[in-house]
């Protein structure tokens, strides 16, 4: 795990923080499925009291990104690969949904602006920072959304991309031109108006990230059994 800088002067509420830059590092892989996250060490990291942390931490395993047990405290989720199957199939079809919504909607001054998400997305290489790369993903997925104009729709989604982020989080680097290739494929076919290509090329972008994921976690525990020799 990464050390985190301490939180600095701003006017958000400290709550409202220190929750913030725990589902950051939480999102970008910065703890592996299982690990404890001690409050005490947390607060020591972000250089404030327990209390914050305490609430953070609520707050986001109310989001189902972190566990909470009695005596044990909070720890990061840890999916089995059946939790990883489901949340792929419901995630692609609604993301697929998103998309042929955004298709038949087509509004000219918000398709603009996705126009302008992609440009500046395909600036970011494999050596950007996580973070970023990450930020430019949202920011195309929120524009779709928006474009869709499902507001059911929109909270369900956002949702099910946090918590598959766990998933995802480790392939976003290796991943970074082929997401912008997709992306692009995407929005083209919005563009187009053509929904059903677009609800394809949508659900295909999820399943290509989960599939890439599945072949590093299959490839990681191949290695771990060489070096361990069991």
């Amino acid at each position: 795990m990464k050390a985190s800088t301490k939180l600095g002067a701003t006017h958000a509420p400290l709550n409202q923080m220190v929750r913030d830059a725990l589902r950051e590092r939480v999102l970008s892989g910065d703890f592996e499925p299982g690990e404890r996250l001690p409050e005490e060490r947390l607060s020591e990291e972000l250089g404030v009291s327990r209390m914050p942390v305490r609430e953070a931490l609520r707050a986001l395993a109310a989001e189902g990104l972190v566990a909470l047990e009695p005596r044990r405290g909070a720890s990061m989720i840890a999916y089995t690969e059946q939790q990883v199957q489901e949340l792929v199939e419901v995630r692609a079809t609604l993301e697929g949904l998103n998309a042929r919504l955004a298709a038949k909607r087509h509004d000219p001054r918000q398709i603009a602006g996705l126009k302008r998400i992609v440009e500046a997305s395909g600036k970011i290489t494999e050596r950007s920072e996580l973070g970023e790369i990450q930020k430019h993903n949202e920011r195309f997925h929120a524009a779709v959304e928006d474009i869709a104009a499902n507001s059911v729709l929109m909270g369900i989604v956002r949702s099910l991309r946090d918590r598959t982020a766990l998933i995802f989080a480790k392939q976003s680097r290796a991943r970074v031109r082929e997401n912008w290739e997709e992306h692009a494929g995407i929005m083209r076919a919005i563009i187009d108006g053509d929904a059903e290509l677009a609800g394809l090329l949508a659900t295909r972008h999820v399943y290509n990230a989960a599939q890439m994921a599945a072949e590093d976690n299959k490839a990681a525990k191949a290695s771990l059994k060489r070096a361990t020799g069991s």
